[in-house]
């Protein structure tokens, strides 16, 4: 039984960029989905689908790739099911100055932390991106 979705998906994207696939196939969920269409959104990814083919909906992402480099740099799991982290829309915090993103679970939805920050929404850090 796997505990932690996301970390999941974090995992298969590195592991999928390492290799320099074109694109990944996951479980759909609705949160992994609003993770993608954030990085489909800040350019990280090229292309976020929901695939309806199979007997269960799968999650397609296509990958990014700048001069055969991964367009992502690094994933790095914050809040893991065994420690939560938060944070107050003051202490949200900032990856390489500013360069990359931290996903933010506020009570609006999933967002960047540049737009959490805007809005003065805190919530629970998801993950950082550069």
């Amino acid at each position: 039984m796997m505990t932690d979705p996301i970390s999941d998906m974090l995992t298969r994207i590195r592991n999928a960029q390492a290799v320099r696939k074109p694109e990944i196939v996951l479980p759909f969920s609705k949160v992994k989905f609003a993770i993608a269409k954030i990085l489909q959104k800040e350019t990280y990814v090229s292309g976020v689908e929901k695939v309806t083919e199979a007997k269960f909906p799968m999650l397609r992402i296509q990958l990014r790739y700048d001069e055969k480099k991964p367009r992502i740099q690094m994933l790095k799991r914050i809040s893991k099911p065994g420690r939560r982290v938060y944070a107050k829309s003051n202490e949200l915090p900032t990856v390489l100055s500013n360069i990359g993103i931290a996903i933010i679970s506020t009570p609006n939805g999933l967002m960047t932390n540049k737009e959490a920050r805007t809005r003065h929404l805190g919530g629970e850090v998801i993950c950082e991106i550069s």
